[in-house]
C-alpha cells in the first residue's frame, strides 16, 4: 500500500492524468527518500577519469552520413526561463538577427537534412507550460515534422512534497506551484510512457541525440554520430574541460567499486567534499548534456528494470513558491539525464570542443551570445570568431530579468570580440556601437549611460 504520504501523492498524480509509468517511477524514488536516501556520492567512492578526444578519432564521411540517416534528435524544451523573469519557453528568446533558439535549431536540422539526405526527425520534450508556445512558433516550418512521428512529447510532472512529512503540498494561492518536473532524467520515463521509444524503433532509427534547447552548440554533428555508431557504446556523453565558470557544477568520475562512469552533480556532493568538487586539476571534465544513446540498448535496460532505470536520486529542497521564501519548504524528487551513464557497463565519454557547449542559463550568457563573439554560419551553426569567450558578470539588481536587461541594451549588445571580462556593478544603459576591449569594470551609484560608439578598455 505504501505510506499515507505516498498514497496521497500518487492519487494526486492519477487525478491529474499523469502516465502510470511516471507514477511508478515517482513511487520508486519516494520510497528511497522515505528510507533516508540522499543520493550523495562521497569523494572517497570515486576517482578521476581520463577520456579520449573527438579530435583524435577517425570517422569517414560515409560512416558519418550513414549514422546521421538513422539518428533522431530530441531537444529538452521544458524550461520557462523563470530565473530570468520569463513565463514562457526560454527557447523563444531572440538570439540573433530576429531569430530565437527555436528558429536556429529548426534551421540547423533542415540544413543537415538537405546536406546529408537524412530524415533526421526533430522532436521536442516540452512541459505542459511550454508546449503551446513552442508548437505555435514552429508552425512556420511546415516541412519540419517527419511523417509518422510527433513534433513533441511531454515531460511528466509530480507533486512537491512537504519536508516535514513528505505529503504533497497544498498551495491554493497558485495551485500550479504544487507541481514540479522530475528533472531531465524523466526523458527515459516519458519516452516509454508516450510510446515514442517503440515508435522510433519501428521506423528504423538506431540512436537518439539529446541536448538542451538553450545550447545552440549542440548541433547533431554527423562526425559525432559516426563516432558513436562505430564505438558500439550503448550510451555516451559529450564532455568538455572544466573552466573556472564550471567550478560549482557537476563532473564525471569513475566509481571505485565497479569501475563504472558516474556523473556527480553539485547536489550529490557532501559538504566536506566541496573542495574536491571545485578542483579543476582533479576532476577535469564536465557534461555538456549532449547525450547519445542506442534505442535498442535503452529499451532493453528499461525492460529488465521494469520500466525504471533507477537513476541516482537528487533531493532538491526549495520553497513551494520559489519567489516567496516564506512559503512552505518542499522536497522536489529529481534525477539527471546524464546519470544514466552508470546504468550501462560499456558507456563512453568523448571530449569535444567548447563550441559544442554554449548554454544560456543567465543574462550574462545571453549578452555573450547576442554579441559579436559568435557569428552564425550558413548552416546556422555558431562560429566563435573571438579569440576567447569573455567572462561577463552583470549586476543582478538591474540585468537578471530579461525585460530589464533588454532596456539597458536597446541598440543591441556591445562588441565583446576583443574583451576578456565585462563586470557591471550598477545601472548602465549602452548606446549603439559600443566596444569593450580587455578587462572592463563599470561601477555607478546611480543610472549611467555609455555613449554610442564608445570604446571601453581597462585603461580607458
Amino acid at each position: 500500500m505504501g505510506s499515507p504520504g505516498l498514497q496521497k501523492a500518487t492519487a494526486k498524480m492519477r487525478d491529474a492524468g499523469v502516465d502510470e509509468v511516471a507514477i511508478e517511477t515517482f513511487a520508486h524514488y519516494y520510497r528511497l527518500l522515505e528510507h533516508g536516501e540522499t543520493g550523495m556520492i562521497p569523494e572517497a567512492a570515486i576517482e578521476p577519469v581520463d577520456i579520449p578526444s573527438l579530435d583524435d578519432v577517425e570517422v569517414s564521411d560515409e560512416q558519418a552520413s550513414a549514422a546521421l540517416r538513422t539518428t533522431a534528435v530530441i531537444k529538452l524544451n521544458g524550461g520557462l526561463g523563470t530565473s530570468m523573469g520569463m513565463d514562457r519557453a526560454k527557447s523563444l528568446l531572440c538570439v540573433r538577427r530576429g531569430m530565437s533558439f527555436l528558429d536556429i535549431i529548426a534551421r540547423q536540422v533542415l540544413h543537415l537534412r538537405q546536406a546529408y539526405g537524412a530524415p533526421l526527425p526533430l522532436i521536442f520534450m516540452n512541459s505542459f507550460r511550454t508546449s503551446g508556445d513552442t508548437l505555435a512558433a514552429l508552425a512556420r516550418y511546415t516541412d519540419l515534422p517527419v511523417e509518422g512521428l510527433p513534433l513533441e512529447f511531454l515531460q511528466n510532472r509530480e507533486p512537491k512534497l512537504r519536508t516535514s512529512d513528505l505529503s504533497p503540498v497544498s498551495w491554493p494561492k497558485d495551485p500550479e506551484q504544487e507541481w514540479c518536473p522530475p528533472g531531465h532524467g524523466d526523458i527515459y520515463t516519458a519516452l516509454v510512457g508516450s510510446g515514442l521509444l517503440d515508435l522510433l524503433l519501428e521506423q528504423g532509427y538506431d540512436r537518439v541525440f539529446v541536448s538542451n534547447s538553450d545550447n545552440l552548440g549542440a548541433v547533431p554533428e554527423p562526425r559525432v554520430a559516426g563516432w558513436f555508431a562505430q564505438s558500439g557504446a550503448p550510451f555516451a556523453i559529450e564532455a568538455v574541460r572544466r573552466t573556472a565558470s564550471d567550478r560549482k557544477g557537476g563532473h564525471f568520475a569513475r566509481r571505485r567499486t565497479d569501475g563504472r562512469l558516474v556523473l556527480r552533480e553539485t547536489a550529490q556532493t557532501p559538504p566536506e567534499d566541496a573542495a574536491a568538487l571545485r578542483d579543476l586539476d582533479r576532476h577535469r571534465y564536465c557534461s555538456t548534456n549532449n547525450i547519445w544513446f542506442d534505442l535498442r540498448a535503452m529499451k532493453q535496460a528499461l525492460a529488465v528494470r521494469g520500466g525504471i532505470l533507477g537513476l541516482p536520486l537528487i533531493r532538491n529542497v526549495k520553497t513551494v513558491d520559489p519567489a516567496d521564501k516564506t512559503s512552505p519548504e518542499v522536497v522536489q524528487i529529481e534525477t539527471a539525464m546524464g546519470a544514466a551513464i552508470e546504468i550501462f557497463e560499456d558507456a563512453a565519454l568523448i571530449e569535444v570542443g567548447r563550441d559544442r557547449f554554449i548554454p544560456v542559463k543567465t543574462t550574462n550568457d545571453l549578452l555573450v551570445l547576442r554579441s559579436d563573439v559568435y557569428e552564425i554560419r550558413e548552416d546556422f551553426s555558431l562560429d566563435q570568431v573571438a579569440g576567447e569567450v569573455p567572462y561577463v558578470d552583470l549586476d543582478p539588481d538591474h540585468y537578471k530579468v530579461v525585460s530589464e536587461f533588454d532596456k539597458r541594451f536597446p541598440e543591441g549588445a556591445p562588441s565583446l570580440r576583443e574583451a576578456s571580462r565585462l563586470a557591471i556593478d550598477g545601472d548602465w544603459t549602452f548606446g549603439r556601437g559600443v566596444r569593450v576591449i580587455g578587462a572592463v569594470e563599470l561601477q555607478a551609484a546611480g543610472a549611467q549611460r555609455v555613449a554610442p560608439e564608445s570604446v571601453l578598455s581597462a585603461g580607458g
